[in-house]
């Protein structure tokens, strides 16, 4: 396929995942010898009708240079009109159209641009390097071409024969953002100058996503408690998943699960693992089988990372001289929640299931803040769900900002790792508005 046809493919993923019926396309791209039958049952296989779009349109960039325009005929051809013309808007003139007309489409996905340009930023870091080919016959070439598409597609099938979240829903959920800036004279703990930064990004970023914001500053232990609890009571049946993101300082704590402990403004602290309890699929229901995801800035402890030296690494990035910590020395002690552990009889997933945390920090470490534009760890989610969140999933994403902060160097000296807990069962592929339905909701 040509590279154009491609980028149009890509720029347009979520209009073809949210809008196309694959059922009646397959039999026509089988006809018209796009995809074998091999390909159709894999497809056909993937999982719900949004998984199926999602794998058809990966499988159309392998195929040859006239996939697209038959593509294109394929979706005229079973009324799907609206999608062809819009794909046909983005695409340079091709053959096997039924019509010329553009159509503005309803949502706009994330420039693919941006995201190539990170790839390109990727590369830079590891010192990749094309290799140069020499120039093939064309009977060689097509033989090469064959034998690329069919690497690339079983490549493919390990990663896409995961089944994707539900994430359709309208709004896709609620999002609960814990922002502690000032905190208590008797807490001993600095106040978070930078956090609001951190709190305005992350904000506008989830309802760029589709969610629910809502936004609670300064929170003793007990607040903190008290929220959680009432996310966990609310009714998330209509909806595909929760987000809590925590922005506090934190400390290294004896655990059985989750690491780390974060803040409230008075000096006391809860467990990340008892805040993860609230939302299981024990204690809220309505969220059983569905995504729910903490985000995690504060540190995890008080030691300080001075990296080591490698060889082949790109100059790092040195941050500037307002750079803070939320550490907090280890503590011992616990606040546990009530917990049952009755066995039950029916059908039954594990109890952490279809739970992500992500943490600025590595357990044990300080995790770096800038008090003029926020901390390293929320500055880059930001960055990287804007410029990718149309086009790959949430575990993608968060090596791609492990892979950025791991660049980041404080004073020149300290380094700084993120990294998950991830107990998810499914890829998990964000919804993205345009800016355009993003203020007509406000």
């Amino acid at each position: 396929m040509e590279e154009s046809h491609k980028k149009v493919l890509q720029r347009y993923r979520i209009n073809i995942v949210t809008g196309l019926d694959p059922s009646g396309v397959l039999d026509r791209l089988l006809e018209k010898g796009v995809f074998t039958q091999d390909m159709i049952d894999k497809i056909k296989s993937s999982g719900t009708r949004r998984d199926q779009a999602r794998q058809l349109s990966r499988d159309l960039e392998t195929q040859g240079s006239r996939a697209f325009p038959l593509f294109l005929e394929s979706l005229h051809e079973s009324e799907q009109h609206g999608l062809a013309e819009l794909l046909q808007s983005g695409a340079p003139a091709v053959q096997g159209s039924a019509s010329n007309r553009l159509v503005r489409p309803v949502v706009r996905t994330l420039p693919v641009s941006s995201a190539m340009d990170f790839q390109k930023q990727i590369k830079s870091i590891t010192a990749v390097h094309p290799v140069q080919t020499p120039t093939l016959s064309p009977e060689r070439e097509n033989l090469q071409s064959q034998t690329q598409a069919r690497t690339r597609m079983q490549g493919r099938t390990r990663r896409d024969s995961l089944q994707s979240y539900k994430m359709d829903s309208s709004p896709c959920g609620h999002c609960l953002i814990i922002n502690n800036v000032a905190f208590e004279p008797q807490s001993e703990l600095s106040d978070r100058s930078g956090s609001n930064i951190d709190c305005d990004k992350l904000e506008r970023r989830f309802q760029a996503l589709n969610f629910m914001v809502e936004v609670r500053t300064n929170l003793k232990q007990r607040k903190i408690k008290q929220e959680l609890l009432d996310l966990s009571k609310k009714d998330h049946s209509p909806y595909d998943c929760c987000v809590v993101i925590i922005l506090s300082h934190g400390t290294e704590v004896s655990h059985n699960r989750f690491p780390g402990a974060v803040y409230g403004v008075d000096g006391q602290y809860v467990q990340v693992q008892h805040i993860t309890n609230y939302l299981d699929g024990k204690h809220c229901s309505s969220l059983q089988g569905k995504p729910k995801l903490f985000f995690i800035q504060a540190c995890g402890g008080g030691e300080k990372d001075r990296g080591f030296e490698v060889s082949d690494e790109v100059e790092p990035s040195n941050s500037g001289e307002d750079d803070q910590t939320d550490a907090i020395p280890m503590s011992s002690s616990s606040d546990s929640l009530s917990m049952s552990d009755e066995p039950d009889a029916r059908a039954t997933l594990p109890t952490p299931s279809d739970i992500l945390v992500s943490y600025s920090t590595f357990p044990g470490y300080v995790s770096w803040r800038d008090t003029q534009s926020g901390s390293w760890y929320i500055e880059t989610l930001d960055r990287i769900l804007e410029e990718n969140a149309a086009t790959d999933d949430l575990v993608t994403m968060l090596m791609m900002v492990n892979l950025v902060v791991s660049q980041n160097s404080a004073k020149g000296i300290y380094k700084q790792m993120p990294g998950s807990f991830n107990f998810l069962r499914k890829l998990l592929y964000f919804q993205t508005l345009s800016k355009n339905s993003l203020g007509q909701k406000k």
